[in-house]
């Protein structure tokens, strides 16, 4: 499933790593959210010239946004295996047949993910400071890994360390948890700890299976710069503190509450933001940077 947003050089590059894939067996929806006459006839005009019957193009009638749109791909998807990736973004050619491989080797998995090699606009590789965070939070893997339950929930709150477009969901537990409205940059964290909430494991890949794109036009790069992705992240991290500790996870619950990464990500743009005078900012994304964190109860002694 490929969430596009109109047409473009990227949304093509990300359609041909699809069709270079060494085990022709997969199927492509693009879903386009871009509802302008010219974008939308270009990109179904060239899809419609591949002459390839295993891909299919949906346009929205109405502008969805993200988050309705990554839920629109899971309610039309089909098959058992299902990734949903990223317009500008690229998958290597191994990427379908290791996921048929891993799903047939783990078939309780409720989902696989690949990991991702970085790479900037020009498509050249890149190792930006984020990517290098990542890296020293994940979890050591040699070859492939299950990982499930409270530890994994754990390493994601210390630092979200997955790539989205990365991943391959079993379509069951996809559309059963889906998107929850209201979350366009975390949705990815929260669908992951929604399912090791109700027992879904994951199987990790030590060696990657897409090419990941930074590049300044990104959502998530122009969020962090005005501020409104710490907005959104505080609000999550809040709730997600209660539902860890409601699910009787106190180190996940632990991790939500710090959310370390979140907080450094939002320091490091404090001096910047000072450099282009706009002090209201600074201001604002230094006090979730320090903000104190909620006090846990105490536990009593002889308590069980």
């Amino acid at each position: 499933m490929l969430p596009a947003y109109g047409d473009g050089s990227l949304v093509r590059e990300a359609i041909a790593s699809v069709r270079n894939q060494r085990d022709p067996g997969w199927r492509l929806t693009v879903i386009d959210d871009g509802v302008t006459t010219s974008s939308g006839d270009g990109l179904e005009a060239w899809l419609a010239g591949l002459g390839d019957s295993r891909i299919r193009y949906l346009a929205n009638a109405a502008r969805l946004g993200i988050n309705r749109n990554f839920q629109r791909c899971a309610d039309e998807a089909t098959d058992e295996w299902v990734v949903i990736m990223g317009g500008d973004d690229r998958l290597l050619p191994h990427f379908v047949a290791e996921v048929h491989d891993v799903a047939a080797s783990f078939p309780g998995a409720a989902w696989i993910h690949t990991g991702a090699r970085i790479i900037g606009a020009d498509g050249q590789p890149l190792r930006p400071l984020v990517d290098r965070v990542k890296r020293l939070t994940a979890p050591r893997v040699r070859g492939r890994r299950v990982m499930g339950g409270e530890d994994l929930a754990v390493s994601l709150l210390r630092g979200n360390w997955m790539y989205f477009p990365s991943i391959a969901f079993r379509r069951t537990e996809l559309q059963r948890h889906g998107f929850r409205p209201g979350y366009d940059l975390v949705l990815d964290l929260d669908l992951y700890l929604r399912l090791l909430r109700h027992g879904g494991d994951a199987v990790l890949l030590e060696q990657p299976g897409i090419e990941y794109r930074r590049h300044p036009a990104g959502l998530s790069s122009a969020r962090a710069d005005d501020g409104s992705r710490f907005d959104e992240e505080t609000a999550f991290f809040a709730e997600t503190f209660a539902s860890m500790r409601a699910a009787g996870w106190p180190r996940a619950a632990r991790a939500a509450n710090l959310h370390w990464t979140s907080r450094l990500h939002a320091l490091c743009k404090v001096p910047g933001l000072l450099a282009a005078g706009n002090r209201r900012t600074a201001g604002s994304m230094l006090h979730r940077a320090l903000a104190v964190t909620r006090r846990e109860p105490a536990t009593r002694v002889g308590a069980r």
